[in-house]
């Protein structure tokens, strides 16, 4: 059980807090809370920085293994166990990852309901992104068709809900999962839920806005045929 209090999965507008270093070494960092997503379901890990007696150490990675080991710039100073610091999230990045990702979801809600189509695989980076289908066919103006509906359940400013349940009760909300592999490992006793509450319920552990108009303008960039009847869709989110 890592020893690290992850705040990001409660409050996903922290940037800032106070924490203490519990180890510190050529593995990382690791602090007794911390807000750094580290990285997961194609999320790439927060960026930022720790600062402690007028020092600062640059964040430029995050690795999840037995402990949340933050990764050190190179050349940068390790705080030494023990010692209070603070921890700051670089804001810009992570805000646009947060739109993003739940403009994925309000992607995959779409094509789920109007298609019926499973995810196969997904990756983002600040403010583009892009989502495997399983979808046999396009059919005539899926692209433009993908993209008005996407903006509509923006338009309607649908609220974004983040709760945690016990597994078995999850797995009782139906098609909870949303990929066509079942991602959630058997040991997870609680899974995260996120809710775009109205168009799309599943089993999530990344930073969401609060609500779909906060996500902005989603853009279908393009379609691509990659086999086997999957189809990929390329999103951008525009301001």
């Amino acid at each position: 059980m890592a020893t690290t209090h992850r705040l990001e999965l409660t409050d996903q507008t922290l940037r800032e807090w106070d924490a203490k270093v519990i180890s510190s070494g050529p593995d990382g960092i690791v602090l007794d809370r911390s807000a750094f997503y580290p990285g997961g379901g194609g999320q790439p890990a927060d960026l930022g920085v720790l600062l402690w007696q007028g020092v600062q150490t640059r964040i430029a990675g995050v690795r999840k293994g037995d402990e949340l080991y933050l990764i050190p710039a190179e050349g940068d100073p390790l705080p030494p166990a023990g010692i209070p610091v603070r921890g700051a999230i670089e804001d810009e990045r992570r805000t646009s990852l947060m739109r993003t990702h739940s403009g994925l979801h309000v992607l995959c809600g779409v094509v789920f309901r109007d298609y019926g189509c499973l995810v196969t695989g997904g990756n983002m980076e600040p403010g583009v992104a892009r989502m495997d289908f399983n979808l046999p066919e396009v059919p005539p103006g899926f692209k433009e068709a993908v993209e008005d509906a996407c903006n509509a359940e923006i338009t309607a400013d649908r609220r974004i809900d983040v709760r945690t349940l016990p597994r078995a009760e999850a797995f009782q909300i139906p098609d909870i999962i949303r990929t066509a592999t079942n991602l959630v490992p058997p040991e997870v006793e609680e899974v995260r839920i996120v809710d775009i509450v109205g168009l799309d319920t599943q089993a999530d552990g990344g930073t969401h806005v609060a609500s779909t108009r906060q996500i902005g303008r989603l853009r279908v960039a393009k379609v691509e045929n990659k086999g086997r009847g999957f189809r990929r869709v390329r999103i951008r989110i525009e301001d």
